[in-house]
């Protein structure tokens, strides 16, 4: 089950012990849902480059899309789903795994040439706060990839005119219709990006037919196909229940980052300063911030800033 962390004013949703991976995904009739997001995710990732982040990156679903990429870093808030993420995913020397908080993302500014964000957005309650932290942490000119649940597609209009729903889908704000799980108006969400610096290049609409009574009678390759051909009209409307938006970093700036120490900064008090030591009362090793003097642990592949040491 999921759980619910209150982290100051900010709701957070945490998989941490749920089993995301097998009683989400795999044997439970979502492979359409699946392959019209790695459609989406290949025609607007760039093939290439130095430096990719996956945020919410679970149990590592999408790994095998970031072939181009010379370092991976996949972030989420649950340590459990990282570790799941090292047993689907293997030994891969170019990954980097990260517990971390997206409204306080542990890193410097203008680090990833890309940032992907998949199935995460429908549980933020701060999209701006969320949105600003993949700016800075984007390269000038980098490529932002966003997923988002959309409450204007045409089953909710059309329950809506029936009288089978109380909420309006034209209606700008977000809905929270369970506890931490938002849809938001496309138009809404695009106004957001502009506003942290982030320019839409590219919109495509995905999951067209996720109708039940389609996916159970008709081939999955043809729902895709299908899919993919009707992706590109989100440029010009977003009338399904997914959305990914491309978006390049509105700034100027340069990188500083070379090794892997050297890509964090404190979540706390933002300090770019961390230094790598060993502690009795803490195994693997930990990165102690010269500003706060937190302490920030390292053990079994994984870097964890969600809770100081």
């Amino acid at each position: 089950m999921k759980q619910f962390a209150g982290e100051l004013l900010t709701r957070i949703c945490d998989y941490e012990g749920s089993r995301y991976r097998s009683e989400f995904w795999e044997g439970q009739n979502r492979a359409y849902e699946d392959a019209v997001e790695r459609v989406a995710l290949q025609k607007l990732l760039p093939s290439q480059g130095e430096r990719l982040i996956e945020i919410g990156a679970g149990f590592g679903r999408l790994v095998e899309l970031y072939p181009g990429y010379q370092q991976i870093v996949l972030i989420d808030y649950a340590r459990t789903q990282l570790e799941e993420a090292q047993r689907y995913l293997g030994h891969d020397e170019r990954i980097t795994y990260v517990v971390a908080n997206v409204y306080d993302l542990p890193f410097v500014d203008n680090l990833f040439d890309t940032v992907t964000m998949v199935r995460v957005m429908h549980h933020l309650t701060n999209v701006p706060a969320a949105l600003r932290e993949i700016q800075r942490i984007a390269a000038p000119g980098g490529t932002a990839v966003v997923e988002h649940a959309s409450k204007l597609h045409l089953k909710s209009i059309i329950r809506w005119l029936l009288g089978r729903q109380d909420w309006n889908p034209f209606d700008s704000a977000p809905l929270e219709f369970v506890e931490l799980n938002f849809n938001f108006h496309p138009a809404w969400m695009r106004r957001q990006f502009e506003a942290a610096g982030l320019q839409i290049k590219n919109i495509r609409t995905l999951s067209h037919y996720r109708i039940e009574w389609l996916k159970r009678h008709l081939p999955t390759s043809l729902l895709v196909k299908l899919d993919s051909w009707a992706q590109p009209t989100g440029n010009w409307w977003q009338l399904s229940p997914s959305i990914f938006l491309q978006a390049q970093a509105q700034k100027s700036g340069r990188r500083v980052a070379s090794g892997v120490v050297d890509l964090f900064r404190c979540p706390t008090c933002k300090a770019t300063k961390l230094l790598q030591t060993t502690r009795s009362d803490s195994p693997g090793y930990v990165l102690v911030c010269q500003g706060c003097q937190r302490g920030w642990s390292f053990r079994d592949g994984i870097y964890d800033f969600k809770t100081p040491v």
